[in-house]
């Protein structure tokens, strides 16, 4: 394939056709990539990758160094390592095309290219390399790969993945190792169709080593812009002993080199490989194209993406879709480390939920994996119990027709499966992590004003997985919950109290989109259920404790159990300080609980003082914005949340406080720098604190919203004086309804020391 330039008039139709069109094809006057820093959250277990892709890619290049002892201590197999990228790292062994980012358990980082000089070696150990001069930005990774002088550009396209090799003069491979990956599940296939390309299929699956039967094939076809002077496939056969030892002979767990062979090549250990011998510095591009349906979807992605564009086209399309996403919001004033944190964060969380359908609107049935076809986008990996607290709220506030998309992607799930998503991964239910999340997202987007979906199935699917007695995969203990109020140390040997509170808050939900469509008796009956928390609360202790089966507390109890994620009776990921407060809708009643807004004042001050507020653990993120609900103590509000973006949250690749959760600790960010929160997922309600900018333009798609803008501003320097809205309305709290927010406008701060 070889590049060609495009005359400018076809170069900006193919922008419209790649760059998805925001509100009225506004063009962003400024180039805010610049602000954005892809090696953020590389370190310090961030797992995101500096790799490009495009906005909700199917696919991302990323750079793999995780393999091999010279990565050591964060190598994939010498622990629960769930990124194919750690900064620290210095041994690369390719580049993979369908990767996570943001996640806590291993999978996918397959279909991996790598390119070498010299003789041919497929064993990863041997052809591994150093590299240096690394570059990243959205859309674009480059490096040099020490060993071999040759320069690695990469980009990416929706369902594509771009590489260009510059080769020094000499011999020269490029190879596709089907036998590595951070995935759990092993099996792959490919055939060189012809020296110029080559297609096949790699299993992945079993997320967070669970679930192995339902693995499932991910689907690539590569083509180069030069024909291989040679090519063939190699595959690693297993070691024998005995008498199968003697029939293996020579390649007895050794690797079989298969040149020129053009027939489809099965096996765990696979790769093939193209052979060049360049007479002067060459250029090759190999473009990927990626399908979890067939390999001739794969086949019409990559040439309905990539043909007839150059690399620097492709490139400068994928720096222009982003560009456009990101000047959704605009800042102004701030630091350019304030603008990089900002923007980075908001890059975060345009990753993830990603597309799942093909460029023909086909994609995989959940579980069976017939092939169905969407209009729209069918969107994917939905790690809920991380994104139902602000993510969505965030998509739902900047990008309302990309959360509508994904709203319907839930009920697509519902309806093939029978069930909303816990969290679903390429057309699989993991059912990892604990609650029912989804139904929070529905109703928070619905009473948020985003009505173009189908909100009495929404409901019917919510109510379902609360009442289902039997066999309820989103709800294990619910007898229990139903019965007595709570799950207790016989329902579940971890998690028993904090299980019951993500009950309680998604009843609550239901409660809420229940009123709001008339259907007050099951508004009354959740609500009642919401409250159930309150039968595990210890007012010895003034926190939440875990109960046996027949009411009694569980004892001896140390609420400091659960902390560093030490499994425990009680909490999942957390204990009992980082868990008490995790009742977003029913903090008056927490308040008068606790013997009144002192006691909760001091409780809540404790968890800071002493240690046990985790930035990096979703159940007490909003902790910060607790302060709100006490008149007088919210400039507590403001410092905590000034002082935690300052601490966790930087221009360097440990700059995230922990894992991302898919954009979850991403987003914390970019609501908390805008001056707003969404303290309670499933009503329409923000908690206020300090903007980090002068000014915050959020442009809105006034498909459903009722004006064009959201001007968010301040004057002064300290805490906050006073907030008006609309221009002339003081806010008699630190809080602001959704609703009314976007109706007025206009949100401005009056700061003083």
């Amino acid at each position: 394939m070889k590049t060609r330039h495009v005359p400018f008039g076809t170069l900006l139709l193919l922008l419209c056709t790649i760059v998805p069109p925001l509100q009225a094809q506004r063009e962003a006057q400024e180039d805010y990539t610049q602000y954005v820093n892809p090696f953020i959250g590389t370190s310090n277990y961030g797992t995101t990758n500096p790799g490009p892709t495009a906005v909700r890619g199917m696919v991302s290049v990323s750079p793999f160094n995780v393999a091999g002892p010279a990565n050591m201590p964060f190598e994939k197999d010498s622990r629960w390592l769930s990124t194919p990228y750690v900064h620290e790292n210095t041994f690369l062994t390719g580049f993979s095309h369908v990767n996570l980012s943001g996640v806590g358990c291993p999978e996918l980082g397959v279909i991996l290219a790598m390119p070498t000089t010299g003789a041919l070696e497929t064993d990863h150990l041997l052809y591994g390399s150093t590299y240096s001069k690394a570059v990243a930005k959205p859309g674009y990774y480059g490096t040099t790969l020490d060993k071999y002088n040759i320069s690695v550009a990469t980009t990416a396209t929706t369902r594509t993945g771009v590489s260009q090799y510059s080769f020094p003069k000499g011999e020269a491979n490029i190879l596709i190792n089907l036998g590595l990956g951070l995935t759990n599940e092993q099996g792959a296939r490919t055939r060189i169709v012809s020296p110029t390309e080559i297609e096949g299929m790699r299993t992945v699956g079993s997320f967070c080593y669970y679930k192995p039967e339902e693995a499932y094939p991910v689907y690539f076809v590569a083509r180069f812009s030069e024909p291989a002077t040679e090519y063939g496939v190699w595959k690693k056969q297993p070691e024998h002993k005995g008498v199968e030892a003697q029939w293996m002979a020579a390649y007895n767990g050794k690797t079989q080199i298969k040149e020129g062979f053009r027939q489809e090549v099965a096996g765990d250990s696979i790769g093939t490989y193209m052979r060049y011998d360049f007479e002067t510095p060459t250029k090759v591009e190999m473009r990927v194209g990626v399908s979890y349906v067939s390999i001739e979807n794969a086949r019409e992605n990559l040439e309905r993406e990539t043909d007839n564009r150059s690399f620097d086209d492709l490139v400068e399309a994928a720096r222009a879709e982003w560009n456009q996403h990101l000047a959704q919001i605009e800042v102004e004033g701030g630091t350019v480390a304030d603008k990089t944190k900002f923007y980075t964060a908001l890059y975060h969380t345009m990753i993830h939920p990603s597309t799942l359908n093909d460029a023909n609107g086909e994609y995989p049935k959940m579980k069976t994996r017939e092939t169905l076809k969407t209009d729209g986008t069918r969107y994917t990996v939905f790690s809920l119990w991380d994104t139902y607290r602000n993510m969505h709220q965030l998509m739902t506030l900047a990008y309302p027709a990309q959360q509508r998309n994904m709203i319907n992607s839930m009920l697509r799930i519902y309806d093939e499966s029978g069930w909303l998503p816990k969290w679903e991964l390429n057309a699989t239910e993991t059912t990892t992590m604990v609650g029912d999340p989804a139904g929070i997202i529905l109703a928070d987007t619905y009473l948020k004003g985003i009505r173009d979906f189908d909100v009495e199935k929404a409901y019917a699917a919510m109510v379902k997985s609360a009442d289902q007695l039997e066999n309820n995969p989103l709800r294990p203990g619910i007898k229990d919950y139903i019965s007595k109020g709570y799950l207790t140390t016989a329902t579940t040997n971890s998690g028993s109290v904090s299980t019951t509170q993500e009950y309680n808050i998604t009843d609550n939900a239901i409660a809420q989109l229940a009123k709001a469509l008339g259907k007050k008796e099951d508004a009354k009956r959740f609500q009642e259920r919401s409250l159930s928390y309150r039968k595990l609360f210890d007012k010895r202790l003034n926190l939440l404790r875990p109960k046996n089966d027949d009411g009694s507390w569980v004892s001896p109890y140390d609420p400091n159990d659960g902390a560093n994620f030490a499994k425990n009776l009680g909490f999942i990921e957390g204990n009992a300080w980082q868990y008490t407060f995790m009742v977003p809708h029913d903090i008056p009643g927490l308040i008068k609980l606790m013997g009144g807004k002192g006691p909760f004042i001091k409780q809540l001050e404790t968890v800071f003082e002493t240690g046990q507020y985790d930035m990096a653990n979703e159940p007490d993120i909003m902790y910060p914005y607790l302060f709100n609900y006490v008149k007088g103590q919210e400039h507590k509000t403001q410092e905590k949340v000034a002082s935690l973006l300052d601490k966790y949250y930087q221009n360097v690749p440990e700059g995230l406080p922990g894992n991302d959760d898919t954009g979850t600790m991403s987003a914390w960010a970019v609501f908390s720098m805008m001056g707003l929160y969404p303290i309670h997922p499933g009503n329409p309600v923000y908690a206020l604190t300090t903007p980090s900018f002068d000014k915050i333009t959020v442009h809105l798609d006034t498909t459903y919203y009722p004006r064009e803008k959201l001007v968010i501003s301040k004057e002064g320097q300290g805490t906050i004086k006073h907030i008006t809205l609309g221009g002339n309305n003081k806010l008699p709290r630190f809080f602001v309804d959704h609703n009314d927010l976007v109706g007025a406008g206009q949100l401005h701060y009056v700061l003083e020391p």
